[in-house]
């Protein structure tokens, strides 16, 4: 096989990796995205009065183990408009769970 076409395949395999990588930290966040929705719903904080906190919305630095996309969910979640933000940082829903499309 000629040099260039080596290169070629070369660079499209890490094209390819990296699509990957990126479809799998999108598909992470998703899911993490499903579990902050159900443990507020599970928490019934449907308003701010009764909004619930989320030990794991602040990233934690000193982590050991796999990546937590849990925090990145709730920071898309409230920039979404899904989940509201009280003062004192506790959570809520502002979308109802059956008004969500969760697949």
């Amino acid at each position: 096989m000629p040099e260039f076409m080596q290169i070629l395949v070369g660079v499209l395999f890490l094209i390819l990796v990296f699509i990957a990588t990126r479809y799998g930290i999108f598909l992470r966040i998703k899911g993490a995205c499903k579990f902050v929705v159900k443990d507020l719903e599970r928490q019934k904080a449907f308003d701010a009065a009764s909004a619930a906190e989320l030990p794991y919305a602040k990233p934690s630095y000193f982590h050991i183990g796999l990546r937590d996309f849990r925090p990145k969910a709730v920071q898309s979640l409230l920039e979404g408009g899904v989940v509201g933000k009280t003062a004192d940082e506790k959570y809520y829903l502002k979308v109802r769970p059956v008004d969500l499309e969760l697949r």
